[in-house]
Formats: structure tokens, C-alpha cells, sequence
């Protein structure tokens, strides 16, 4: 079901729908917001590290009350991104304002300490989201599980969802900015001012690759050092295609950057998503291209596609520049406790 949502008047959110701010006209205001405007909400949270069953790790930050029966929601970050991103935060306060407990993942490398295998996070790691998923289910036996994902997040959970049909331990989900297809949205941020976004992205993950050779060489871990070494060098990097073909796709098992982006894409794990599940999309998202969003006729009967005109790429920002509001906060707790 897709349910297409019409511009509101600037600074009014009838019946809780999206209200974009009027002072952040179009997708890439929205979408700047977040990182470089919003102020960080603090937190206190507790850590767990999780060892996976290749000898590598994950790091989870949980926040919010310990009831054994109360929902509890996974929130996963985008690309770059952390527990500590200002949307993950944002959501977890606003969980705990409803009396509801929430862990945060940081993918391999993601926590602020490189990893110990060369192998990083990628958009298509559904496998290390099944075993976050499976740990979280032994933790709290009795909570209904319920995730949340953000843009590269949001694809890794919705490949989760398609590749595990109605066998997920997952009661619901909500994907947000979600890059449905891989390849075409490695076009579209290489367009117009996207490519700003694009030159963002290729410096933190060169300096992801970076920390790991240091990380490694400190070590003496000389086997893994030379398994990054042997994918080439970390210069001449200006595209997702670049950077994908020389180090994503060989390290993780693919032929290449289309094989990668072919097999990792959600867009093509849709049909087979078992579970009520919420997408929410904006049409000027600077990352995604409308035609990369999935049409009613792909979706799953659980799954709803709420796509708004305006909203960036994780942004969805409203109320006034004094008190400015975030949609996502206030819609996505409201849509996971409908039934519960």
C-alpha cells in the first residue's frame, strides 16, 4: 500500500502528518539539518559489546527501562553514521519518553574502534543483522523485538525482512530513506550538488579503510593489512563505483560493484517481507532518485510506502528555526505502538 502524501501548509501538521519546516525549503536543507545544525540530545546508555561468530564484534548502546515484557526496538544507522547520530539519539530519547527501552547497533568499525577483520559493514550485511537480531531475542526472550532502519540501515533491514520471510523474530519494522536500488543511487549522488554528499562519503570511508590498516599494523596482523593491501590503493576514490569495486565487492564476496549492487539492493527482497512494516520516503531525496522507489505492486500486503514531497534524505524537520521538531521522532514510536 502506498500512501502519497500532499504538501501541508508551512507550520501546520494536520492529524499528525508532515508539516515541512518553511525555513528549510527543499530536499537538501532537510537533509543538512541533521548533521551540522541540530544540537546532540544527550544520554546515558549502557554498552554491550557483542562478539559474532566469525571473531569479530558489534557494539550495542541500550537506553531506557529494563522490562522484561515491554517492546524493545533495534535501531540501525546509515552509512558513516553511529549510535551516536543525532537521528538514532533523537529516537532513542523519545522512546524512553514513552516508557519503552531501545538498543542501537554500531556496524563492524562503527563504535569509534576499528574492527579486527578486514571484512567491514556494508548495505547488503544481513547477516550480521540476524545475529544481533538472534542475540537480542536470547537477552529479552519475552519482549516483542521491533527495528527501526536509516538509509543504509533501513536496506540492510528490509533485505533481513525479504531473506527471512515470516521466520524473522521481528513483530515490526520501519525503514526511512531507504537506498532501494544500490546502483542507481551511486548515479544519483554523483549529480548536481549531491556530488558535495558524494566527496563527504569518500573521505570517511577511505579513513574507514585507513584506521583499519593503522589499526591492523599496530597489531601485527599482518594477514589481514595484506588483505586490504592487496585490493589497491586508497587514491583516485571519487565515486560509490570506485570505492564499491575496489574494496566493498572483493571483500565481501562479490564480482564486482554491479554484482554487489545487484545482490545487496532491497528493492528486490520486498515481496517476500512477512511483517508489518513501514516505509518512509520523500521524493527530493538528494540520494535517491523517485524512480528508484518501489511502486505499490512490489510491496509485500504488511508493508506501507509513505511518501512524502518534501523531506530530504533523513530529515523529515518541522516547527520553527527557535524550536525546530522532527517528524521521524514523533511518527515512527507512534506507528510501532498501533496494536501493540
Amino acid at each position: 500500500m502506498t500512501a502519497t502524501h500532499p504538501p501541508t501548509r508551512p507550520g501546520t501538521a494536520a492529524d499528525g502528518a508532515f508539516a515541512p519546516a518553511w525555513w528549510l525549503p527543499g530536499g537538501h536543507l532537510q537533509t543538512l539539518w541533521n548533521p551540522f545544525c541540530r544540537r546532540t540530545t544527550p544520554l546515558a546508555r549502557r554498552r554491550e559489546r557483542l562478539w559474532l561468530a566469525d571473531g569479530d564484534f558489534i557494539d550495542l548502546d541500550w537506553h531506557g527501562p529494563h522490562d522484561p515484557t515491554a517492546p524493545l526496538v533495534l535501531i540501525l544507522h546509515g552509512l558513516t553514521g553511529s549510535s551516536h547520530s543525532h537521528y538514532v539519539l533523537g529516537l532513542q530519547a523519545q522512546l524512553a519518553a514513552r516508557a519503552q527501552a531501545s538498543v542501537a547497533i554500531n556496524w563492524r568499525g562503527c563504535s569509534g574502534e576499528p574492527n579486527l577483520l578486514p571484512r567491514a559493514y556494508h548495505s547488503g550485511a544481513s547477516d550480521d543483522l540476524a545475529e544481533v537480531i538472534a542475540h537480542l531475542q536470547a537477552t529479552r526472550p519475552m519482549a516483542p523485538l521491533q527495528a527501526v532502519g536509516y538509509s543504509l540501515g533501513g536496506n540492510v533491514l528490509l533485505k533481513y525482512l525479504g531473506e527471512a520471510g515470516g521466520t524473522t523474530p521481528l513483530h515490526k519494522a520501519v525503514a526511512v530513506s531507504v537506498p532501494f536500488r544500490l546502483d542507481q543511487c551511486a548515479d544519483r549522488i554523483g549529480i548536481g550538488f549531491s556530488r558535495v554528499y558524494q566527496a563527504h562519503f569518500m573521505r570517511e570511508m577511505v579513513a574507514y579503510v585507513k584506521d583499519k590498516q593503522q589499526s591492523f599494523t599496530r597489531q601485527g596482523a599482518t594477514e589481514h593489512l595484506s588483505a586490504l593491501q592487496r585490493l589497491g590503493p586508497l587514491t583516485g576514490l571519487r565515486t560509490f563505483w570506485d570505492f564499491d569495486g575496489r574494496f566493498t565487492a572483493p571483500l565481501h564476496g562479490y564480482s564486482d560493484a554491479s554484482d554487489y549492487y545487484r545482490r545487496a539492493s532491497s528493492r528486490y527482497f520486498l515481496p517476500d517481507i512477512r511483517i508489518p512494516t513501514l516505509l518512509i520516503q520523500a521524493e527530493d531525496d538528494p540520494f535517491v532518485f523517485r524512480h528508484s522507489v518501489p511502486e505499490t505492486a512490489e510491496l509485500s500486503a504488511t508493508t506501507t510506502l509513505e511518501l512524502h514531497r518534501s523531506g530530504g534524505h533523513v530529515g523529515f524537520v518541522e516547527g520553527s528555526p527557535t524550536r525546530p521538531r522532527y517528524y521521524l521522532e514523533r511518527r515512527i514510536p507512534q506507528w510501532l505502538s498501533q496494536g501493540s
